[in-house]
């Protein structure tokens, strides 16, 4: 019954927005009394609930959407990002931008969330879109098809290395990364496949994340390791602490790389260092950049815990316990059971919204079972990680995060996120899983 009830409230929210011409909010929120309804939860507890969720989303990365928008004003500002552009397309040359950005969203996306990548990046679509005339929901949407491929697949983000620790396989993290970026490498050229072919004629919107980029002339640009530095610092200090931890680094080292690479302390030092670029009025400028990133990313904040919300109501159901009770009475074995592993991670990331989420609910149903099954090998489990993150790609919609930041900061609507981003994200799981099958053909 709760299968039922968790489908339908899926259905209501993608129609409530589409069809129903209703605000996102307000479809998260009836979805989520309504599943807590039909779900038999108690029923003085359910405002309780998702005021719960939508805080603790909040908590999470509410702060790592306002700085990420500051250091994409500041990159605006600046002129950091028509430098950073420069560089990217003298690398690439301008005839490959959208491979180019699908190329440096799959890099950024190892280290970082890909929430945070896009919205450190945003301000970068829009000058490499304006630099080589290719639309910009192309350039876009080829970025954020990088960024989620190894999100969802390449440790150390938290959704792939949970499930390798889930799964007993934390030490060969190597090989769970070696087989993530195989697997990933795909997802990169149907991104911009894709982009190219569907994402060119949808209608951008100014909006309140979307502001026109600012021309600098090119002998006040600053200089590009400068230009570089409020991306990368950021990632080569997450990276850092994702290394330490999984390395056994010494304890001191490990406690104050974990500090300084946390989202929030990288983001400030990230800010700090951004001083740097306006060499007149430093002060004055980079509050300038404050008021205008924290103004351009309310509506994204309210989407986003919004979609925490209705996480925490699913959370509380029955739903995991059935969907494991259902694995124990049907066995399964080799290929089967990857493709088990990939439907049940598809259907908890479409139906609660988080990707890290839908990887770490499957490992814990999954991980009693493996043995039994035949999956003893590392590469085996391996493979069972990868299975996993291929369907926790599908698909993001409007109770995920990625699917408002992606939206917002591009300045596409909801429906043609929809007939984009959304099925973008469906296509790269199901690539993603055949590449899976074809590795344990070769390897299993």
């Amino acid at each position: 019954m709760i299968i039922f009830i968790v489908l339908a409230a899926v259905v209501f929210i993608v129609l409530s927005s589409t069809i129903l011409k209703m605000h996102p909010l307000v479809g998260l929120l009836l979805a989520a009394i309504g599943v807590g309804v039909f779900a038999g939860l108690p029923i003085d507890k359910l405002a309780e609930t998702i005021g719960k969720g939508f805080g603790e989303l909040m908590s999470k990365i509410g702060l790592m959407v306002i700085l990420g928008c500051v250091i994409g004003a500041i990159l605006d500002k600046s002129g950091a990002a028509i430098k950073v552009a420069d560089v990217i397309l003298n690398l690439f040359g301008e005839k490959r931008p959208a491979f180019a950005m699908a190329v440096i969203g799959g890099i950024v996306g190892i280290p970082v969330f890909c929430d945070s990548g896009f919205i450190i990046l945003h301000k970068l679509n829009q000058i490499v879109a304006k630099r080589t005339g290719k639309p910009l929901g192309t350039i876009a949407l080829s970025l954020s098809g990088g960024l989620f491929a190894t999100h969802t697949l390449v440790p150390p983000t938290p959704g792939p290395l949970s499930a390798a620790g889930n799964l007993g396989i934390a030490d060969s993290v190597g090989l769970v990364i070696l087989i993530g970026l195989i697997v990933s490498i795909p997802s990169l050229f149907l991104s911009t496949w894709f982009a190219g072919k569907f994402a060119r004629n949808v209608e951008i919107t100014e909006n309140s994340a979307v502001e026109p980029p600012i021309i600098i002339h090119e002998s006040r640009l600053p200089p590009a390791w400068k230009a570089f530095m409020p991306i990368l610092l950021p990632i080569i200090l997450i990276t850092l602490a994702s290394f330490a931890r999984i390395l056994n680094f010494p304890e001191n080292w490990t406690k104050w790389l974990g500090f300084f690479g946390s989202p929030l302390v990288s983001f400030l030092i990230a800010i700090f260092f951004s001083y740097s670029l306006f060499p007149e009025y430093a002060a004055e400028r980079m509050m300038a950049c404050f008021k205008s990133g924290i103004e351009h990313c309310g509506t994204t904040l309210v989407l986003v815990g919004a979609g925490g919300a209705f996480g925490a109501i699913l959370k509380e159901t029955s739903l995991k316990d059935m969907v494991s009770q259902w694995l124990l009475h049907n066995e399964m074995s080799g290929a089967y059971l990857l493709v088990i592993a990939f439907l049940i991670a598809a259907f908890f990331k479409t139906a609660q919204g988080s990707t890290t989420s839908a990887m770490v609910l499957t490992t814990s149903i999954l991980v009693p079972l493996l043995a039994s099954l035949g999956f003893v090998t590392p590469i085996q489990i391996t493979l069972v990680v990868m299975a996993v993150g291929s369907g926790a790609m599908i698909v993001s919609h409007t109770n995920d995060a990625w699917f408002w930041v992606v939206s917002q900061f591009t300045g596409i609507s909801a429906r043609d996120t929809y007939r984009t981003h959304t099925i973008l994200t469906g296509l790269q799981g199901v690539v993603s899983f055949l590449v899976v099958m074809v590795l344990w053909v070769l390897l299993g």
